[in-house]
């Protein structure tokens, strides 16, 4: 509707923007839940997860142990320690404690060596993603070995005295 100097009435349905409809309103009722699954179909079509890497995936989470305490990694030679000249590849030892019980390993291209301390008898297991854990003994000064090192990413799970204890998941 025009008023009498000719112009348009703001209550005659337009929104006074010439008939556009309020743009406002519209971004104010976006939904970042409908642009999210938009986006992830998106994703699904263009660069899909290779199958491999989803099972792997799947995988490493259903290793994950409930009842397990989780190690503190303490030390570790790639970061704590100084290069020692003339060395190539020198083992990389790591120090991991939970609460009273501590872990001592050394991982080197002959293998994984450890201590459980306070020394007792253990089993650690090393866990390499999908492929099935290798169980080691500890005897009873805590002292193990292996003589296959690990290859790619793992994990320590100790077994000992009623206690089980996992280390988080490292490269070599």
């Amino acid at each position: 509707m025009n008023d009498m100097n000719g112009t348009q009435d703001e209550n005659d349905g337009t929104g006074g923007n010439g008939g556009t409809g309020d743009s406002t309103v519209a971004d104010d009722e976006f939904d970042d839940s409908l642009l999210e699954e938009e986006l992830r179909q998106a994703a699904g079509i263009l660069d899909p997860v290779p199958p491999e890497l989803n099972r792997l995936a799947v995988e490493a989470y259903a290793l994950h142990d409930l009842e397990a305490r989780l190690a503190e990694l303490t030390f570790d030679s790639l970061v704590d320690a100084l290069p020692i000249r003339g060395e190539t590849d020198p083992p990389r030892m790591l120090t991991f404690r939970a609460g009273e019980v501590s872990l001592d390993v050394e991982v080197s291209a002959d293998g994984l060596f450890g201590q459980v301390m306070p020394p007792q008898p253990a089993r650690i297991e090393v866990l390499s993603g999908p492929q099935t854990a290798r169980s080691l003994a500890a005897d009873d000064m805590g002292r193990f070995t292996g003589d296959v090192p690990p290859a790619g990413p793992f994990a320590l799970r100790l077994r000992a005295g009623g206690e089980v204890v996992m280390t988080e998941w490292m490269r070599a």
